[in-house]
């Protein structure tokens, strides 16, 4: 029978999404866990693969707003929820979904598209480009002190009921959302995921656990962690799992790790997905006893080259050509002009003679400036035309601060 595609819809959602459960090993979860994402699915912008009446393949698309170098919200479609049913792979359902889903994107209006990918070597054919890194961390706390910057002392710490400081913590991270690309600004509903605290996800930790950082009544940071107790034969060495950690300034951002270094009955910090540059990584003793990882987080695609281009801006003046091969987009492909400084861009077709020759997939990964577009080309990817446009346009392209993603979707 003839596999058709189409939009999802409220009685189909449950078979849907029980073929993703399944495709992606089929453990078990709450069942708060699945009303918060029935209730977040975008049904609208979702699209599940029929055989007959059964559902073999589901991908979705989240309404989310990317900031991107310079400070813009940018539209961009949280590509989400994908998955093939293993009796149906290799017959083109995937490329199928996937240009479906591009073709609606671009007709949002929405000039990227972004993911993080259960496998990288995944989305790289359909023109998504590691656009961030995180870092992942095993701090032995037994081993690696940390200095304070002047001012943390200033800053009080309170326990506070996960649900209670939701507000508070939302209220933190809506302001640094602007402050780094690659953040997302939270759809209502998100940050009831923060808040999801399953016994059976705590692999032997405790519940969820809050804390708050205040300077003069104000809140300027949070942390949110769990313990995980462990004993052996001279004492404990409990690991303290760090959840999600935001701070508004160097005091408050020192006072909370320096609390996680000192809890009591803890040797162990494990803290996943955090950013490259954060200011922890200069603080400590000894960063080769943080045992840091270093891997990729969100993938993103221009869905409308001259659009996004044009949304961000350039640490430094650009006046590029771009020779652009897109196969899966064609619309995308061929010459564009990019004209752009701190203030603002402007990015249309020219007939100019091309300066960079590059994929989709290569721009990609350079847009929110945490890929040089210099290592691109040293690695081949990317072709200089004419001489010098290379390292002009890596400048341009580059940004302040490491792109990253606090969270997946």
């Amino acid at each position: 029978m003839v596999t058709a595609l189409r939009v999802l819809r409220q009685d189909n959602w449950d078979e849907w999404y029980d073929n993703l459960i399944r495709a992606f090993g089929g453990a078990p979860e709450s069942a708060e866990e699945r009303a918060l994402w029935r209730e977040l699915t975008e049904r609208d912008r979702s699209i599940g693969a029929w055989d007959g009446d059964r559902c073999v393949g589901t991908a979705g698309a989240f309404s989310f707003r990317l900031t991107v170098p310079g400070g813009a919200a940018v539209p961009a479609a949280g590509v989400t929820m994908v998955s093939v049913a293993a009796t149906h792979r290799r017959r083109g359902l995937l490329t199928g979904m996937m240009r479906r889903q591009l073709d609606d994107v671009r007709s949002w209006g929405e000039p990227l598209a972004v993911l993080t990918a259960s496998e990288p070597v995944i989305y790289g054919r359909f023109g998504y480009g590691a656009a961030t890194h995180h870092v992942n961390a095993e701090i032995d706390t037994t081993r690696v002190r940390l200095t304070v910057p002047p001012g943390t002392d200033a800053v009080r710490l309170r326990y506070a009921k996960p649900a209670d400081a939701l507000d508070a913590c939302e209220a933190v991270y809506a302001q640094l959302v602007p402050r780094r690309p690659g953040m997302v600004a939270r759809i209502p509903g998100w940050e009831q995921l923060w808040l999801l605290d399953p016994e059976s996800e705590r692999d032997g930790a405790s519940p969820l656990q809050c804390v708050l950082a205040e300077r003069d009544g104000e809140v300027v940071g949070f942390v949110r962690f769990r313990i995980k107790g462990d004993w052996e034969a001279a004492g404990p060495k409990g690991t303290v799992v760090v959840s999600d950690l935001e701070a508004l300034d160097a005091p408050a951002h020192a006072a909370l790790w320096r609390f996680l270094f000192d809890l009591d009955l803890t040797s162990r910090i494990d803290a996943r997905r955090r950013p490259l540059d954060e200011p922890w990584l200069h603080l400590v003793s000894d960063v080769r006893r943080c045992s840091l990882l270093v891997r990729d987080s969100l993938h993103l695609r221009l869905v409308d080259v001259g659009g996004a281009l044009e949304a961000r801006t350039y640490q430094a003046p650009v006046d590029v050509v771009f020779e652009v091969e897109d196969a899966f987009c064609p619309w995308n492909a061929g010459r564009w002009r990019l004209t752009g400084d701190a203030k603002g861009a402007s990015c249309d077709r020219t007939t100019d003679a091309a300066d960079l020759a590059l994929s989709v997939r290569e721009l990609g990964a350079a847009y929110l400036g945490g890929v040089s577009l210099a290592a691109l080309g040293a690695a081949g990817l990317v072709r200089e035309v004419r001489q010098g446009a290379l390292a002009e346009a890596a400048v341009g392209f580059g940004s302040a601060v490491a792109p990253w993603l606090p969270h997946g979707f």
